[in-house]
């Protein structure tokens, strides 16, 4: 009843009341009462969307004043020294290096930016998966990085909280959240495809809850420490939870809830057979302690379980490895916790249920900043951990989810103190491990390596979704993060049972994604699996190794190594049985994933180098080293296989493999462990054994042979090469890599660097990802570390970016100093390094570039051969490898095969040998050990060299050597019989049946074969290793040998002479790459200067062996000298037989095909490059493709064009024109002009604005609008121009075309359906010549006949007889030409040039669509072409002719196109303003007209319109004298208008006095000529109306602070007539072909007079010109004046201003600019990314900013979008006419939109290295560049776009 009569009051007031109730000592009835009254108000019977309940609870809470004061209240006491700002997806945060401890650390932009980080390595980031800020929590950063908020102490001011101001809270909130859990419970249920919408409704009802539970957190410490004792509180949750006796509701809802956790897996199975089989069993409490596995005996006794024994090894692989995830016997108390025993660990479990709603996450995290709180919470996270997984494994959503599960994890596992507590009471690490194995186990499939059918390896199935799609990364990605504790990793590596079940979590990935070689046809799926497969070893398996091998950097930690590398290599030898090996690899396999191997490798290499354990101690018997060397090696050679094309039927994906393995990011963690332990494998195997297991692993056996001719039955001669090869530089590699074998960090750094930058130049932040960092992330050892900034100055030279107009931009790249070239360069490490084989070839283009410049060699040059660092003496076996009789028989064989040009020889095979010969002279053997062990049979190599020692065999002379050829080889001797045995199995036993004469020869003759002899090795280590070797060695069979089909021909015995010893041979080879006999004299040796040896080619590197050999051994020295001295040509085999000749022919046709191929295209290239650079160089007028069209035209009777289509020539015909092919552009470049010199600032903040209205466009169209205020409309069209804004400019690249062959081009164009980036059906198309854009063809006018000489002559006529003349000219009604071809096309050239641009810049009318509409837009074309010309030559003429715009000007034939448009209209005689110019006309008596307005005053007209107007309508083609004439009547005009602009400015004094000077010149003879006089009168009679000079006096006075002296008046009348004279002669020169003559700045207005006849030419100097002098008058210029001045005076309606602004018109613009940017680009983004947009309001999620205008617009935003155009779209069109520049804040870089194209032009903001960072990927400072922007502005006011930019696309509005 009590609830019901307070629910009745109001709320806040009730609130009071109850405040007031339990602040009393007696508080039980206030309790009561609230109870009663939450029992009706929160009652989760009410749906959830019913906010009454929220709203009670605010004010609860608030205790009877407002929510938003309490909320503050509670701020101000507010403890928290955390920031702890929770951000989402997407968000800008920052990432300080220096700053932080943990490498996850994160800043909100506030702290950041609040915090001191200059000079720090620090980057912006969009955070994927959402963070915190970590800002004020020692754990994570140094104090040193803290924000000012929260340096430390900030808390301990901050007073003590009163008691009653969270005594509501701490009543209210538990029932809240209460309620919250139960809404929960009632709308879960189990997810199936419908079920998960039901769960996003139920959490979109409870969304303004969670929000309130979130806004609670934001108040701050005191607020969190009560939500924290609600939700831990164990009391409360029993209390309230279980659901009183009677409310039924309760009931079921805590039953729902029990059934929940049932079905969750998380109660313990209390039958443990029953648990087996369920799927998951979990103790909640940390109880996944160890594994279990079925049929095992405990986990501790490993020696007894092996797995693989299994008593259900029959079962399915799915049962007998399964994993169950319950409680071992470790926590016996498992029982009692089945029950979650506070709100906090519900709350999670329901997150988990409705798989973390965003909402709820933000909440948990919000809490965190509560010590109390984060330690509880990582303790529910682990306990509820296993479950999380298992229900992220069966979501859908697995990806959001992954996000939200780490934005939670790497908030509490970053921290040390936190992990450590939790790995210590909660077991994560097992609770870890175990999962990660349970969620490989649902996707294992059985190994089909090496024994397909008998294998009892499982391994992970790569094309299963939990692979593809990386759904294990959340696990694995905490599991890397907590190894990265010092304190965790170590505790990790004393758990030996934790570390067996890590190792078989390890094997799961041993072999998986296996490659079976496709032998038959091409494979018909690819399937891609191979990325998840890498990406798995690389997540799961790799980044964990580099997390333990972080720790285990000292000697203290050798123990943690042994016990690692003990654990690995029992996993091997469980594997190696597992898949059944025994000694071969099974043939056509290959698997890039060896983790096991790896793991090992590492941990050895770490041993050896950091912690001085002794290698042998480490390693297994040489069975185990034969065993473990074999995968690898197969893995090397299989990328040779693959590089030679024997895996192409696999498809694409198999090269793709191939290059994962070697990149950078993926190197370090593969390929370089396997090379390791392939060297550590050779240093302790038998030399002779390994390198036979190379040449056959990469099948090249049966080519080693000294006979001419062999088979080979494995491979194709095609690929023997490219094998052979391989097996070579496999070798050198092998021999020479030193990365684990004793170089330093820094060393390995560096030749890291080195080798990347020989293959090309690089930018910073590609280097940066190209070095193979010291892999593990959590390392610390991050390239960009300083060592890596200095090791960078060391080796490279920074190139910054250049630009050339019209060229690529090019970012800031480093290049290798010259003496890396000359001293570091090292083509193994390159070859080691490249994924692509072509960058090998650019290294080395490079080398030989540098070499030809420094003058050290200017052929070919070889690869150079590189001193090594030298090896750690545990690696000293690898020697032995250099030093082994095998490998001196195959040098041997190949030295003697290439000097007698066997086939499939090459010179990267020769540069191969000499290398491995070089090594084995600059790395010997110590002797001692010789002869240790006594020979226990014949070897059958020993009779070819006497020692092991390369020094003493390289001068042992072989004379004989027994080989079986095919029988129709040349070595054949015919007459011996053929012999018999054909033996293939071995080569060894011979027929003796040989003739007599060969007999004696037989004992010597040498017999070699590798595989023999590797058998013999092999069988010899496993006897002495005391197994049983019957049972491992299988006898192999010859039978498993590939037959070619065609019997081949039977294989004999042949004995070959040699005579020659690798000396001789290298002797031989030497004249033979020099061709010269005797190339080397007796006496070089002593010649020899050592130095010039470094770099060369073939013949400098045998020179610089011979020489090494030679000072190592006097032996040696006197052989050389000897073989030189009687050196013979080489003989080649006896008879040549043709089939041999035709493969040599081939092979040398071949090469020199080739030859010819690369000759033909280098010419191509060269001549492309030089037509492009004629062609597209926008900017230079020397290269020029372009006729000179239109200058000459007058002047020739016939001007010849020459058609780019179909080439032929001729002039241009009324029936068949010729037209230029040309872009028509709207352009409002002209209108953005203002009048400061100063560019426009970027506003970035709210205080700055741009204004708009002091440009050129605005100042015209405002006078327009005036005018057509007061006069008449028809008049005032013909009296300014418009195009300021969306004027059309015409430009041509100057190249010719019949118009019928453009419109059969065009028909092509369209039938071509390939993608370009133009549309034909807008009459786009692209020069057939030089493909520049064009839309429009421009007609040329028919050259006439024309008396030249009478056209040009200087005229001697007065001046009132040319206005006569021009009159007359102008009386000529406009002929309308008759129908032709050509009046056609101009015809749809002008109707092009209208649809140009849009309606609204082409109707200023009152009455659109008039005839005067017409005529304004069609002479404004002009106008706008002329004063865009003048922009691009700076605005004034001083430059003189040569102008690239002037030579590919069109203006002339736009000219004539305009002129044939314009005939059309007659001027109306009576309004023509010729009249008025030249003559004093009596005042018409105004007619019945009364209320027709007046026509426009001459002096308001704009004189260079009228000058247009005139040209264009006189009959073409005009006289120059008439030319000439109109141009010194406007002059006039254009002289008295600046004096009455000027007269207005000057004060009623000054004018009064200037009024009387020029009085009394007025009678001097020549005082038409006299600006006083002049002024004087206009002065005179403007002052007969009050409207002009009547301005306030005060204002004036202001204006006028400087005395106009002659001087000054003089300089303003020359600056106000400079524009016209300049447009005048622009228009001369394009008329008449004038040349422009350059002059000085200051005698600009003399030069321009002369030019245009103003003025005698009779040079005078500048100061004694007078404008004034200029003026020639045809009638009395006093009576002309006063006509002119009556029209302004006369009856007008017109205010004093507006007088004034007509009469002053503004010629005086700026060339245009684009804003003026900051120099630091996060000024920008910080200002205008979180800024909203102007029209929605809503931030934008692609905000772009216009450089021109600086508006802020919506990219591809729907909010703004009108009539299906975006925004970005819709301003381009409004603010440059279809032209729009656009910078996106998100990306830093800047869009063009041009009409329906778009295109990425690049970014202006470079960083510190000179590079663009689009999307801001890198997050560096960025600065600008202000070279680019210039080129950015240079484009868009010469309108180039089109023309530079090359990636256009059609954006359909969207943008």
């Amino acid at each position: 009843m009590m609830a019901a009569s307070l629910l009745r009051r109001d709320k806040k007031a009730t609130a009071a009341h109850l405040k007031a109730d339990l602040n009393r000592t007696d508080n039980s009835s206030g309790v009561r009462q609230l109870q009663e009254l939450l029992d009706v108000v929160v009652n989760p019977e009410k749906p959830a969307s019913d906010t009454e309940a929220l709203d009670w609870c605010k004010c609860l809470i608030a205790g009877g004043e407002g929510f938003e004061e309490f909320c503050k209240t509670v701020r101000s006491y507010d403890n928290a020294t955390l920031c702890g700002l929770v951000w989402t997806a997407n968000f800008v945060a920052y990432r300080c290096r220096t700053c932080g401890i943990s490498p996850c650390m994160s800043l909100c932009a506030e702290c950041f930016n609040n915090g001191d980080h200059t000079g720090h390595d620090f980057n912006m980031f969009r955070s994927q998966a959402g963070g915190a800020c970590d800002c004020g929590d020692s754990n994570v950063m140094r104090e040193s990085g803290f924000c000012r908020r929260h340096h430390l102490k900030t808390g301990e001011n901050v007073p003590s909280i009163p008691r009653d101001l969270l005594l509501m809270s701490e009543m209210v909130l538990p029932r809240f959240i209460l309620c919250i859990i139960q809404y929960l419970r009632d709308g879960y249920v189990e997810p199936d495809s419908s079920a998960e919408r039901d769960l996003q409704k139920v959490l979109q009802q409870l969304d303004p809850q969670i929000s309130f539970l979130e806004e609670l957190t934001k108040m701050g410490g005191a607020m969190r420490t009560v939500l924290t004792k609600i939700l831990t509180n164990q009391q409360t949750f029993k209390e309230l939870c279980m659901g009183q006796e009677e409310n039924l509701f309760a009931k079921k809802n805590y039953e729902k809830y029990l059934s929940a956790l049932k079905d969750s897996g998380l109660v313990y199975m209390e039958d443990k057979g029953q648990g087996a089989s369920s799927d998951v069993a979990v103790g909640a409490e940390g109880g996944a302690g160890a594994m279990v596995l079925l049929g095992t005996t405990a986990p501790g006794s490993p020696d007894e379980s092996n797995k693989e024994e299994d008593p259900d090894a029959g079962l399915s692989v799915g049962q007998r490895k399964r994993v169950k995830l319950s409680s071992s016997t470790k926590d016996p108390c498992i029982i009692e916790t089945l029950k979650h025993k506070c709100f906090l660990e519900e709350l999670l479990f329901w997150t988990i249920k409705y798989e973390f709603p965003q909402k709820m996450v933000t909440f948990l995290l919000n809490m965190l900043p509560d010590q109390d709180y984060k330690i509880t919470f990582t303790k529910t996270f682990v306990q509820h951990y296993a479950f999380i997984m298992t229900t992220l494994m069966k979501s859908h959503e697995s990806d959001t989810m992954s996000n939200r599960i780490v934005h939670i994890s790497v908030q509490l596992f970053s921290n040390e103190e936190l992990a450590r507590h939790v790995t210590e009471e909660c077991q994560l690490l097992d609770i870890m491990v175990t999962v990660l194995l349970y969620m490989m186990d649902s996707c294992l499939v059985k190994s089909e390596l090496q024994d397909e059918e008998g294998s009892r390896h499982v391994v992970v199935n790569c094309s299963e979704a939990l692979l593809k799609n990386n759904t294990y990364w959340p696990l694995v990605s905490d599991f890397i993060n907590i190894l990265s504790h010092q304190s965790v990793a170590k505790k990790f590596l004393e758990d030996h049972s934790l570390l067996m079940l890590w190792m078989s979590f390890v094997s799961v990935f041993q072999g998986m994604n296996l490659n079976k070689r496709e032998l038959n046809e091409h494979v018909e799926f690819e399937s891609q699996t191979y990325y998840a497969a890498f990406a798995a070893e690389l997540e799961a398996c790799a980044q964990p190794m580099w997390g333990l091998l972080t720790h285990c950097k000292v000697k203290e930690t050798q123990e943690y190594t042994k016990t690692v590398v003990r654990y690995c290599l029992d996993t091997l030898q469980t594997w190696f049985d597992a898949i059944g090996f025994i000694d071969e690899p099974a043939p056509n396999q290959v698997t890039f994933h060896l983790p096991l191997h790896r793991y090992y490798a590492m941990f050895l290499s770490k041993a050896v180098k950091c912690q001085g354990l002794d290698l042998d101690s480490l390693l297994p018997d040489q069975e185990m080293l034969m065993k473990i060397m074999v995968h690898p090696l197969q893995i090397q050679a299989s990328l040779s296989e693959i590089h030679s094309n024997m895996w192409v039927r696999n498809g694409l994906q198999i090269k793709g493999q191939a290059m994962t393995y070697v990149q950078s990011h993926f190197c370090n963690s593969m390929i370089d462990p396997d090379i390791y332990l392939l060297q550590v494998c050779a240093s302790r195997l038998d030399p002779d054994y390994f390198i036979s297991s190379v040449f056959e692993r990469f099948k090249v056996v049966d080519l080693l042979t000294m006979a001419s001719q062999h088979q080979n039955a494995v491979l194709d001669s095609e690929q023997e090469r490219p094998m052979l090869e391989g097996a070579l530089t496999f070798l050198v590699i092998l021999t020479s890599l030193r990365i684990h074998l004793g170089m330093t960090d820094d060393e390995i750094l560096r030749s890291e660097m080195v080798s990347q930058l020989c293959m090309n130049d690089r930018t910073h932040s590609a280097l940066l990802d190209l070095i193979p960092e010291n892999p593990n992330p959590k390392s610390g050892v991050v390239p960009g570390s300083c060592s890596f900034e200095e090791m960078l100055s060391a080796v490279a030279d920074f190139k910054a970016p250049v630009f050339e107009p019209g060229g690529s931009m090019q970012q800031g790249m480093y290049t290798p100093k010259a003496e890396v070239w000359e001293k570091e360069f090292d083509p193994i490490m390159v070859i080691l390094r490249t994924v692509y084989r072509r960058d090998v070839q650019s290294a080395m283009d490079r080398y030989s570039a540098f070499l030809k410049q420094s003058g050290m060699h200017t052929g070919n040059p070889w690869p150079p051969y590189k001193e090594r660092t030298p090896l750690h003496p545990c690696y000293r076996g690898l020697i032995k490898l250099l030093h082994c009789k095998t490998l001196h028989i195959v040098i041997f064989t190949l030295l003697y095969k290439i000097w007698m040009d066997h086939q499939n020889m090459s010179e990267h095979v020769l540069c191969m040998v000499l290398y491995l010969i070089e090594l084995g002279l600059d790395n010997q053997v110590q002797e001692s050990k010789e002869d240790e062990e006594p020979c226990i049979e014949e070897h059958c190599h020993d009779s070819w060299f006497p020692g092991t020692n390369l020094l003493s065999n390289l001068h042992h002379v072989i004379n004989f050597v027994r080989v079986r050829v095919p029988e129709t080889a040349p070595e054949v001797k015919r007459e011996a019989p053929p012999s018999t045995s054909t033996e293939a199995s071995s080569y060894g036993q011979n027929s003796r049946r040989l003739t007599g004469n060969w007999r004696e020869n037989l004992r010597e003759a040498q017999v070699f074969s590798l595989v023999a002899e590797r058998r013999r090795k092999f069988q010899e280590i496993i006897n002495r290793s005391n197994t049983e070797a019957a049972q491992v060695v299988r006898p192999k069979s010859s039978s498993t040998r590939w037959v070619p089909p065609g019997t081949p021909p039977q294989l004999v015995t042949e004995i070959l002479e040699i005579r020659e010893s690798m000396l001789s041979l290298l002797i031989k080879l030497h004249q033979k790459l020099s061709s010269k006999q005797n190339s080397l004299s007796e006496t070089w040796l002593e010649d020899m200067d050592s130095n010039r040896h470094a770099h060369g080619d073939g013949i400098t590197a045998i020179e610089r062996i011979l020489t090494k050999a030679a000072t190592r051994s006097c032996q040696i020295k006197r052989s050389i000298q000897d073989i030189c001295g009687k050196v013979c040509p080489p003989v080649p085999p006896k008879k040549n037989s043709p089939s041999d000749k035709k493969t040599m022919d081939k092979e040398e046709r071949r090469q020199r095909a080739r030859e010819r191929q690369q000759k033909l295209l280098a010419e191509f290239a060269s001549r492309q490059k030089s037509f492009m650079e004629t062609a597209m160089d926008v900017e230079s007028p020397e290269t020029e493709a372009a006729m000179e069209v239109g200058a000459t035209e007058v002047v020739e009777s016939e001007v010849f064009y020459d058609c780019v289509i179909c080439g032929q020539s001729g002039p241009s015909t009324e029936d068949r024109p010729i037209g230029l092919v040309v872009l028509l552009q709207a352009s409002s470049v002209l209108g953005h002009r203002c009048k400061s010199e100063e560019a426009k600032k970027l506003p970035t903040s709210d205080e700055e604005h741009i204004y708009a209205a002091d440009t050129c466009g605005v100042a015209n169209d405002l006078r327009l609008t005036l005018m057509q205020r007061f006069f008449k409309d028809s008049s005032c069209l013909q009296s300014v121009s418009i195009g300021w804004d969306g004027g059309v400019y015409v430009q041509t690249c100057g190249h010719t075309l019949h118009v019928d062959c453009h419109k059969s081009y065009m028909e092509s164009l369209r039938n071509d359906q390939v993608l370009q980036g133009f549309s034909v059906d807008k009459g786009e198309f692209t020069c057939p010549l030089c493909r520049q854009f064009a839309n429009s063809v421009l007609p040329c006018r028919p050259g006439r006949d024309v008396e030249a000489g009478a056209w040009h002559a200087p005229t001697n006529k007065k001046m009132c007889l040319l206005v006569k003349e021009v009159e007359d000219l102008q009386e000529r009604i406009g002929r309308f030409p008759t129908e032709t071809n050509l009046s056609k096309e101009m015809e749809f050239v002008t109707k092009d040039i209208k649809n140009t641009t849009k309606k609204k810049y082409r109707d200023y009318g009152k009455n659109p669509g008039s005839p005067d509409n017409d005529f304004l837009f069609m002479y404004s074309v002009a106008r706008t072409n002329l004063e865009l010309e003048l922009v691009h030559r700076g605005g004034n003429l001083c430059s003189g002719g040569a102008s690239a715009a002037a030579k590919r000007s069109c203006l002339n034939q736009l000219f004539h196109v305009l002129a044939m448009h314009m005939r059309l209209y007659s001027i109306d005689l009576a309004y023509n303003p010729w009249t008025k110019l030249t003559q004093v006309v009596q005042s018409r008596e105004p007619d019945g007209y009364e209320d027709e307005r007046p026509e426009v005053p001459m002096l308001f007209r704009d004189v260079p319109s009228l000058l247009i107007i005139f040209v264009l309508t006189m009959p073409q083609p005009l006289r120059r004298e008439h030319f000439s004439c109109v141009v010194k009547m406007l002059y006039n005009l254009q002289f008295i208008q600046a004096l009455a602009a000027l007269s207005s400015k000057f004060s009623p004094e000054e004018r009064q006095a200037w009024s009387a000077t020029g009085a009394l010149k007025k009678n001097a003879t020549n005082a038409d000529k006299s600006f006083e006089a002049l002024l004087s009168h206009t002065i005179g009679e403007l002052s007969k109306s009050e409207s002009i000079y009547r301005a306030n006096p005060e204002e004036t006075s202001m204006l006028i602070s400087s005395v106009w002296s002659p001087q000054s008046i003089e300089f303003s009348l020359q600056q106000s007539c400079l524009p016209f004279l300049r447009l005048s002669c622009l228009l001369q020169h394009h008329l008449y072909g004038d040349g422009l003559t350059g002059c000085l700045e200051e005698e600009e207005f003399l030069s321009l007079a002369v030019c245009l006849g103003l003025l005698p030419s009779a040079p005078q100097p500048s100061s004694m010109v007078h404008s004034a002098t200029c003026l020639q008058w045809a009638v009395n210029a006093f009576d002309l004046v006063t006509q002119w001045c009556a029209e302004v005076t006369g009856p007008s309606q017109m205010q004093t201003e507006q007088s004034l602004t007509l009469l002053v018109q503004d010629y005086q613009w700026v060339a245009p600019r684009l804003l003026q940017l900051p120099d630091n680009y996060n000024i920008i983004f910080q200002y205008y990314h979180r800024k909203a947009c102007t029209a929605c309001k809503k931030v934008p999620k692609d905000p772009a900013l216009c450089l021109v205008c600086g508006a802020f617009v919506c990219l591809k935003g729907a909010c703004c979008k009108q009539q299906g155009t975006c925004e970005c779209v819709l301003h381009s069109q409004h603010c440059g006419a279809a032209t729009g520049i656009f910078l996106l804040i998100n990306a830093s870089v800047i869009i063009i939109i041009r009409g329906h194209r778009f295109c990425l032009w690049g970014s202006v903001y470079l960083d510190a290295h000179g590079e663009e960072d689009r999307d801001l990927r890198r997050g560096k400072p960025l600065f600008l560049c202000e070279e680019r922007y210039r080129v950015l502005e240079q484009q868009w006011v010469s309108h180039t776009f089109d023309h530079i930019n090359k990636r256009w696309g059609p954006h359909y509005n969207g943008l």
